[in-house]
């Protein structure tokens, strides 16, 4: 049983926005199986509503995903006491404000709220994992863990570059981590995207661990206009919620 669930992970794991389709053959490849356990994983998960198979024999994902995923959404204790304060600050700012997990070795966004005047991050959208060493909220996430977490992460991931303005070596990444633990917040200035800042800061539970990251992303002009009151203001929606959450520092 455990072996099948995992072969499940697996198989789901395949999807992402540049493959949003596999067929037998493809799963059988990549998961080192054989055909006819693929193609009976691949029925099976879409009997249960998980896949849908399309007219030409391939799997796209389920529409049952989009309930559960609903149902963790409006049912997750830090999105729920979140959401009402990213709401007051993307209001007040216009600008687009973000609550990420660490979800294993990638960050995962659970709320986004955009301001008018916020510039579009395509990127981010609800749901989606991405690497953790080039975002604010990332490194926040990754600068609160254990190092051995750390390094388990780099090396299954790497530190791959988004823009010249990437951190790409180890040792740096490590500087910045101590960092953000000695002052309490983290910037991306242009690391995942040119002409994009953000500022980060980390949510702790009642117990002070730090279990999310809220950020505002701002165009860089923008940010270097108003650097000190972004910080001020995330800093201060951070601690909000950690309130919410029985947190008190």
């Amino acid at each position: 049983m455990l072996k099948t669930i995992a072969k499940v992970s697996k198989l789901l794991s395949l999807y992402d926005r540049e493959h949003t389709e596999w067929g037998t053959q493809q799963v059988a490849q990549r998961l080192g199986i054989a055909k006819s356990s693929a193609h009976d994983l691949l029925a099976s998960l879409a009997e249960v509503g998980f896949l849908t198979r399309t007219d030409k024999g391939r799997y796209t994902l389920g529409w049952r995903l989009v309930a559960l995923g609903e149902i963790l959404l409006s049912t997750a204790e830090i999105r729920c006491q979140a959401h009402p304060i990213m709401e007051e600050i993307a209001a007040q700012y216009q600008e687009t404000i973000h609550l990420a997990i660490l979800d294993d070795t990638k960050v995962v966004y659970i709320d986004k709220l955009e301001g008018n005047q916020a510039v579009r991050v395509e990127l981010t959208s609800l749901g989606t994992r991405l690497h953790a060493h080039c975002s604010a909220v990332g490194k926040v996430l990754l600068a609160y863990r254990p190092v051995e977490d750390v390094k388990r992460i780099i090396a299954i991931e790497g530190l791959p570059r988004f823009t010249p303005n990437t951190i790409t070596d180890e040792a740096k990444l490590e500087e910045a981590l101590l960092n953000i633990r000695k002052q309490g917040y983290a910037y991306d200035r242009e690391e995942v995207l040119l002409d994009l800042c953000c500022i980060g800061a980390p949510v702790r539970d009642y117990t002070g661990r730090v279990v999310a990251a809220i950020s505002m992303s701002v165009p860089t002009y923008r940010f270097q206009r108003s650097e000190l009151t972004y910080r001020r203001a995330i800093i201060s929606a951070a601690k909000r919620i950690e309130e919410k959450l029985g947190y008190y520092a």
